[in-house]
Parts: C-alpha cells; structure tokens; sequence
C-alpha cells in the first residue's frame, strides 16, 4: 500500500521479488502506485521505515530519484552496503543488530543534507489535514510560489504535495473503511467527489477497490 514514507530491507532469508524482480536488500522511495511483493519459502529481515526528510537525509540523494522505484541498496548506500548486511544477519541476536543499524543510520543522518525548513513545514501541516489543504495554501503560508514549492518537495520529499495530499487522503479513508464506516460516508469525510471517485483511487493507489481490501483484512484476522 502506497504510504508517505520511504523504506528499507534487507533480507536474511529467501529474497524478496517486488514486480517481479528478485531483491536481497532493497530500498524504495515514496510511490503512488501498488507495487507486487512476493516471496516463495521461508522470508525474514529487518526494515527500516523512514520519514521522507529522515530518509533524504539519511539516504543523501534527491528523494525523486526514488519516486516509485525500487533499487538494490548498495545502488543508494553504497559498496559498503553488502558488508552491513552481512554483520546484521551474522549478529547474534537482535540488540546487537538494532545497535548496529543505528550506529550507521546515525552517521548517515550526521552527514546527510538537511531538507528546506518550508518543505518540512508545509509537510507537517498536509499530514495533519490528512491532505485536505490546497497547495496554493500551503505555498502562500511559506511565501513560496506553487511551482516552487512543488519542485522542492520533489527534491526532498520524493513526490509533489498534491500527490502526497491523494495519498494522505487515501490512508484515511482506509482507515475508516477498515474501521467499518460505509463507503459513502469515508468518500464525504475524506473530501472525495463521491464514492466513485473514492474506488478510482483505491484500484489506483491499492491495485484493489476498497471492499476487497476490507476482506483481506479480515481474512488474515480470523484465526485458522
């Protein structure tokens, strides 16, 4: 499922195929399309879920050159990347991974550039409206122009706000749709046209309409 975030994985047991193609250890950007993860026989690994400015800070690289994308971690962290995944599965148990991971996220995040205090503004405030704000209104309040604001929320953030305002929209609608309030009032709540325009972004941003999400939830609920 799309989210505002960036992730990481690194794989100790079978890899991983997103659309298709295998991964030991990947990282993705911020996406607003449904992405096929798979798997055949026993999968573990730890994960790493970032904020958008932590992972353009910690990953170091404009965040659009991940938009929608999937790429081997050593592509993003660099050659040492391999290394770090070996002594993270070599480790004895799992305090001993944490305190590595966070020691090179740590230094990574020291080192890493620092994201425009107007986008990490105008990102928090979407966020709180669950994207019900205008983009002309978020641009007005840091007294940047539209275009401006949008090409910079593509460098540090990875996607426009208007995208990230579909996707913010989105997640709350899940939510109420998982809590079990009926479609046409999730549309109203979360500022859709109408119930049809909610499906469209569930089939879009989901790969599934809203009913069939709700059923896999509740299929993986109920105890064997």
């Amino acid at each position: 499922m799309p989210w505002v975030g960036a992730v990481a994985i690194i794989c100790f047991g079978v890899p991983y195929k997103l659309d298709g193609e295998p991964f030991d250890a990947f990282v993705g950007g911020l996406s607003d399309r449904p992405i096929l993860t798979e798997f055949v026989g026993e999968a573990a690994g730890i994960q790493v879920d970032f904020t958008p400015l932590g992972a353009r800070r910690c990953l170091g690289l404009p965040m659009g050159e991940l938009t929608n994308r999937v790429v081997a971690i050593e592509d993003v962290l660099g050659p040492r990347a391999p290394l770090l995944a070996e002594r993270l599965q070599g480790a004895p148990g799992w305090v001993e991974r944490f305190a590595l991971l966070d020691a090179a996220l740590l230094r990574r995040l020291v080192a890493g550039p620092e994201p425009a205090p107007e986008v990490a503004w105008t990102l928090r405030r979407l966020t709180q409206a669950d994207g019900r704000l205008a983009v002309g209104a978020l641009a007005a309040e840091v007294g940047w122009s539209r275009r401006h604001l949008a090409a910079s929320w593509r460098r540090d953030v990875g996607l426009g706000p208007k995208a990230v305002a579909r996707i913010l929209r989105f997640q709350r609608a899940l939510r109420l749709v998982r809590a079990g309030h009926p479609l046409a009032d999730a549309a109203y709540e979360c500022g859709y046209a109408d119930q049809p325009h909610l499906n469209r972004d569930f089939r879009a941003l989901a790969g599934a309409t809203p009913r069939e999400v709700t059923f896999v939830q509740d299929a993986a609920a109920t105890p064997l």
